[in-house]
């Protein structure tokens, strides 16, 4: 999907998720610092021709632009809350930065650069850089992650009459919220029926939790063998550690149908009643046999 944002500021088209923006390299992707630290992102395009590279903050859904470079003449934006300095070049294969020199709580922000030509043609973003500027006396601290069942009295699906269940992931008590969630299946990646919320909200004790959502058909999720896992990737400060939870499908109820541990009691319980009937049997036949004895014996001794 292609986003097309206009800054008549700067009468350029800034375009995301094209092939284009295949070719803007942009470093690193998650940072933390300290307040008054010194924050580096860089950004690199393999576009032959172009030599002019934007700077964007985005922070509360808001784009604001910081500057930009031009071959290797820095223009940044004046009148800026931050002290920022670009620098580098913006020419094919070589780096520009952008350095925040002293951050504060207020530079925490997703940071763009954007790759271009001359003003009134498209520029081309890069992933982002999200940085968080880590709160006084609050440790960079990893999630825990937990499944939970599907409810056994969910609705069927009135779009398309088809029975589904949802598995409801959780990961909490991670700080900050630098995380991103998937599924699999059976060791493969799980896309389809799959809603995360789109960020994660602060807790009252100052960490975050984040939860997604995973449909599946009832007949899917109750096939005996089928393991669904909920993956939550987590940057640490140095590199992205992963926290997981899985459900085995044994839980589910099918249409019409029973649980494995139910099936397995009622063989149990069938196993049990055959083998009291088998020595029941043993035992009528054996006092049967008796009898005949019995009166055979008397049947000689009168005879």
């Amino acid at each position: 999907m292609i986003i097309l944002f206009l800054t008549m500021t700067l009468n350029t088209i800034l375009v995301s998720g094209s092939s284009l923006s295949d070719k803007v390299d942009q470093n690193p992707p998650n940072m933390y610092k300290n307040p008054e630290e010194k924050a580096k992102i860089y950004c690199s395009h393999s576009i032959a021709t172009w030599n002019r590279i934007l700077w964007y903050k985005q922070s509360d859904r808001q784009l604001q632009y910081l500057g930009n470079m031009v071959a290797g003449s820095a223009l940044p934006e004046s009148g800026l809350d931050e002290d920022v300095t670009i620098g580098g070049s913006a020419d094919e294969g070589r780096n520009c930065t952008l350095t925040i020199n002293s951050v504060s709580v207020s530079s925490s922000a997703v940071y763009f650069c954007a790759a271009g030509q001359t003003q009134g043609t498209p520029a081309y973003f890069g992933k982002g850089t999200k940085l968080t500027v880590l709160e006084t006396g609050q440790p960079v601290t990893p999630p825990t992650v937990k499944i939970f069942p599907p409810s056994a009295k969910e609705c069927r699906n009135k779009k398309d009459d088809i029975r589904k269940k949802t598995l409801v992931c959780v990961a909490s008590g991670f700080y900050p919220d630098h995380v991103s969630v998937s599924w699999e299946k059976n060791g493969n990646g799980v896309k389809d029926g799959v809603a995360t919320d789109s960020a994660a909200k602060r807790t009252p004790d100052k960490t975050y939790r984040i939860t997604s959502r995973l449909r599946v058909p009832a007949d899917d999720y109750n096939k005996l063998g089928n393991t669904f896992k909920c993956i939550v990737s987590f940057y640490n400060g140095t590199e992205n550690v992963l926290r997981h939870a899985s459900i085995k499908s044994i839980q589910g109820k099918s249409e019409g149908g029973m649980t494995k541990e139910k099936y397995l009691k009622h063989l149990q319980n069938a196993k049990l009643s055959y083998g009291v009937l088998i020595v029941k049997s043993c035992i009528y036949g054996a006092f049967i046999g008796f009898l005949v004895w019995k009166l055979q014996s008397s049947a000689r001794k009168y005879s």
